[in-house]
């Protein structure tokens, strides 16, 4: 009796379906308490927030978009209008069911969550870093000031870099986040890099999450 073997692209695309379902549950959660602000509430000013004008439309289709990557590990983010050339480890989940931040010490450090695709997979990748910490703005505090057509660049271990163009940059209360808006997978390759933003209490924190929007249009 012969048999034969999945097709690279089918094994993809169980591996993704498979894990579709806990990385959204994941992903929920991340706009809770998991990046929550860790510095003294000093700053004389805060970070950058998003302008109305920056707002997510639905992604833009675009001719001659690359073909999805397949899976690979990330290595660095980089991000030049607002200077962040940043290494990424992986993140999961802690304890309770959070998604893990990167640790508040290094302010230089961002993370991939390991619950969703790698950044240029089919569906919607998430980078996730600290806006400041005790010692002053972190890797993602110039997020908000982000605009619409600049782009993002994801170094992955296959040597393999990922090109993403920003196409709205938007910041959410964490009490009401649209979780299915943010992480839905279109079908195509999306980023979406996340920090904390909004108003600052020192009892709570940031009450909401700055979101950039992003899609794949470029692979090196």
């Amino acid at each position: 009796m012969s048999s034969s073997q999945p097709s690279e692209e089918f094994e993809e695309e169980e591996r993704q379906r498979r894990r579709a379902p806990w990385g959204v549950m994941a992903l929920v959660l991340l706009t809770g308490l998991a990046l929550i602000r860790n510095g003294s509430g000093e700053f004389d000013v805060g970070p950058p927030q998003p302008a109305s004008a920056a707002a997510a439309d639905r992604a833009p289709t675009k001719k001659g978009a690359p073909a999805p990557l397949t899976f690979s590990p990330v290595d660095r983010i980089r991000i030049k209008p607002i200077q962040v050339d940043a290494p990424v480890i992986a993140v999961g989940l802690d304890s309770e069911g959070w998604v893990d931040a990167p640790p508040p010490d290094d302010s230089h450090l961002a993370g991939w969550f390991t619950g969703a695709v790698s950044p240029g997979e089919r569906g919607t990748s998430v980078v996730v870093g600290h806006v400041d910490n005790q010692q002053g703005p972190a890797v993602f505090y110039g997020l908000g000031s982000l605009k619409k057509k600049q782009r993002i660049e994801v170094e992955r271990k296959d040597r393999r870099t990922a090109v993403f163009e920003i196409y709205g940059i938007e910041v959410f209360a964490k009490n009401k986040f649209p979780g299915d808006r943010v992480y839905r997978n279109g079908g195509t390759p999306e980023l979406r890099v996340i920090t904390c933003g909004g108003g600052y209490s020192e009892q709570n924190g940031y009450d909401g999450n700055v979101v950039v929007f992003a899609r794949l249009v470029d692979v090196r």
